[in-house]
């Protein structure tokens, strides 16, 4: 179990940051993540592995006018 944005949230052990946002709908272009309280750069998403008691955080950029 992880926390997202502050809710638990069920996930494989070991399942790579990229397909969690993949799986969960995230533009992967549109987000900044911090994982146990580092921003993970984008370029660690593809390599970075969720744990157990991991706790995140999503931020999403949104455009308007």
């Amino acid at each position: 179990m992880i926390t997202v944005n502050g809710k638990d949230c069920p996930c494989e052990d070991s399942l790579r940051l990229s397909a969690f946002l993949d799986q969960a709908g995230y533009e992967r272009s549109r987000v900044t993540v911090e994982l146990n309280g580092e921003i993970v750069p984008k370029a660690g998403y593809d390599t970075r592995e969720l744990r157990d008691g991991d706790r995140m955080e999503i931020v999403c950029f949104v455009g308007g006018g």
